[in-house]
């Protein structure tokens, strides 16, 4: 499974979960929590990996953890997503 396909599944994640707090745009609701993922300002590092920790263990509790909620490859996927979005760019 290519990057590509495992970007695509991950935005059907991102758009089922995410959208709510960082927009369906994926530029964030500041009332929510929710940052902005287009750009390339990231606190917690825009590395694949890095993301991937945040999503699974959020950072001071805004956004919930989804380790255990998500499988580790759909983690993956949603990693792939998001770091495509501009801080992977």
């Amino acid at each position: 499974e290519n990057d590509k396909v495992k970007a695509e599944a991950g935005k059907a994640v991102f758009d089922e979960n995410c959208t709510d707090c960082h927009g369906k745009d994926a530029k964030g609701n500041r009332e929510q929590g929710g940052p902005n993922l287009t750009d390339a300002l990231w606190l917690f590092g825009g590395e694949r990996a890095e993301i991937q920790q945040t999503i699974e263990t959020s950072r001071f509790g805004v956004m919930p953890a989804w380790q255990g909620r998500l499988s580790d490859a759909t983690l993956k996927q949603l990693a792939i997503y998001v770091h495509g979005l501009g801080g992977g760019e």
